[in-house]
């Protein structure tokens, strides 16, 4: 479903998005709807890694690291 919408917009940003979408054979809507559709996707991909990330840091990471054993454990006095 599609919904109209109301845009106030400056007359030479106007001009000049008329211009960019006539240069891709396109009309202002479906230059707008578009780059509103990338920034959404680009927002939930962003959000995704955002939460991967976190969880991987709550996780930790093993490095496999055992401390050293005492030194009185190698060396016989």
């Amino acid at each position: 479903m599609k919904t109209n919408v109301t845009l106030k917009l400056d007359a030479d940003l106007l001009r000049e998005t008329r211009v960019i979408a006539a240069e891709e054979g396109r009309s202002v809507s479906a230059l707008v709807t578009d780059r509103l559709e990338s920034l959404v996707r680009e927002r939930k991909a962003f959000e995704r890694a955002r939460r991967r990330a976190l969880a991987r840091l709550r996780k930790g990471l093993d490095l496999g690291w055992t401390p050293p054993q005492p030194r009185h454990e190698f060396h016989e006095r």
